[in-house]
């Protein structure tokens, strides 16, 4: 392979990596409508009950530099949320449940109903007010 072969190979791959890093960073951060309305066994994760008013589910993995403060987040939200639960899901030893919810990054955060269902989901960095955002969209003012 010449040079300029290589470097129209190299400035190619640059441009893909930018598209892909555009996309996950604009997906990132933001709440997604999710239209399951199947409802997520609980066995999933313990067989713990889910909250009468809803659950949130964090899937987290042990090299995630954002997850711990995501997880002090979530677990200060839900504090003052009667019937509310937070289930926090290290993935690391279990990349069945992964692959199982179409995890792409860590944090990535399910908010169900009271049913169990899953109806709001979000992934990557996010900030206070979209989490709030997502629970009384989701769950309501459950106080």
């Amino acid at each position: 392979m010449d040079a300029t072969t290589a470097l129209g190979v190299i400035a190619a791959l640059l441009v893909i990596a930018a598209l892909a890093g555009m996309l996950l960073a604009r997906r990132s951060g933001r709440i997604r409508r999710t239209g399951s309305a199947q409802p997520i066994d609980p066995a999933d994760f313990g067989g713990g009950p889910f909250g009468t008013a809803g659950t949130i589910i964090q899937f987290s993995t042990v090299y995630c530099s954002r997850c711990p403060s995501v997880r002090r987040l979530i677990s200060q939200a839900v504090e003052s949320r009667a019937g509310v639960e937070f289930i926090h899901v290290d993935v690391t030893d279990r990349p069945e449940l992964s692959s199982r919810y179409r995890l792409t990054q860590t944090p990535t955060v399910l908010i169900l109903d009271g049913s169990g269902a899953p109806r709001s989901r979000l992934a990557g960095a996010f900030s206070r007010e979209t989490l709030h955002g997502g629970i009384e969209s989701t769950i309501g003012n459950a106080a």
